[in-house]
């Protein structure tokens, strides 16, 4: 998955504005104690970030 799909499914689940917000502020032990950024800067592949994140969201399996 590439970061541009990634970010477009981040704003499609949470809306533009909270997207952002939810990426630097959620931390989720499915990261191993990180955010998405941090999680994204360490390297993390954006899918295993993604699938983190429906995870913790416990988003529907049609969204992930």
């Amino acid at each position: 998955m590439r970061l541009t799909e990634f970010w477009k499914k981040m704003n499609d689940h949470f809306g533009s504005s909270y997207a952002d917000s939810f990426a630097r502020d959620h931390v989720m032990t499915e990261l191993g104690g990180r955010t998405v950024w941090q999680a994204l800067d360490a390297g993390w592949e954006a899918k295993d970030v993604w699938r983190a994140v429906c995870t913790a969201m416990d988003l529907p399996a049609s969204q992930r």
